[in-house]
């Protein structure tokens, strides 16, 4: 293991190489396992303690999701996004997030504006706890659950392959302290403005809010 690295990674029950795609999806988002850098198979499956049949499964799940690429004959590598790449995702994603947010409160019933409220106040509950893994995922939980309010397939998907690739750039936006209370302050004026079924308010903070992740990872790309 590389200095930093997490120390337990064995995973119980092997069967299921959904389970290792998510080891590895964690281990790319928490930079363990760095943007170019080649996946070691060998290493990665001893430390899983799986076989390589599900492990090149996860792989493929993760090269769907544009985590990783596969390259025949030379292995997989962790995919690296450009500066330029990652503005244009941001971009796009900003205004799928406002259409998804404006949408959401005209077409979202009560209970699963209830259901959004959970969501969010789990994420408080990790964030003054400092889990900022647990925080993440609950975080692309709640903007896939906004998206999914709008009743808009297309955007959900588009929304999703979008996300999927940015997993990484996400996380390390809220790596410093002051960042990630802002997000947690834009979340707020996010529910208040979904229970106050304010479309354009809630679609306007959601656009800001990936504005500002640009800011603070466009230096450290």
């Amino acid at each position: 293991m590389e200095a930093g690295e997490p120390t337990s990674l064995q995973i119980e029950k092997q069967s299921l190489h959904d389970q290792v795609a998510s080891r590895i999806r964690d281990l790319i988002i928490e930079g363990h396992l760095e943007p170019g850098s080649r996946i070691d198979e060998a290493k990665l499956v001893e430390q899983l303690g799986v076989s390589r049949t599900p492990f090149r499964e996860a792989l493929r799940t993760l090269a769907a999701e544009g985590l990783i690429v596969i390259r025949p004959a030379r292995g997989s590598m962790v995919r690296k996004l450009s500066r330029a790449d990652v503005f244009s995702m941001l971009e796009v994603l900003a205004e799928m997030e406002r259409l998804a947010g404006r949408t959401a409160c005209e077409r979202a019933s009560d209970s699963e504006i209830a259901h959004a409220r959970d969501l969010h106040e789990r994420m408080l509950e990790y964030y003054r706890s400092g889990e900022r893994m647990p925080y993440y995922k609950l975080n692309q939980e709640f903007h896939t659950f906004i998206a999914s309010l709008s009743r808009n397939e297309t955007l959900c998907e588009i929304q999703g392959n979008i996300m999927a690739r940015l997993k990484r750039i996400r996380f390390i936006g809220n790596s410093e302290p002051e960042h990630w209370r802002a997000a947690v302050d834009d979340h707020e004026e996010m529910m208040d403005a979904l229970a106050a079924r304010d479309g354009q308010r809630l679609g306007d903070i959601m656009a800001h809010h990936l504005s500002e992740t640009w800011q603070r990872v466009k230096n450290v790309i």
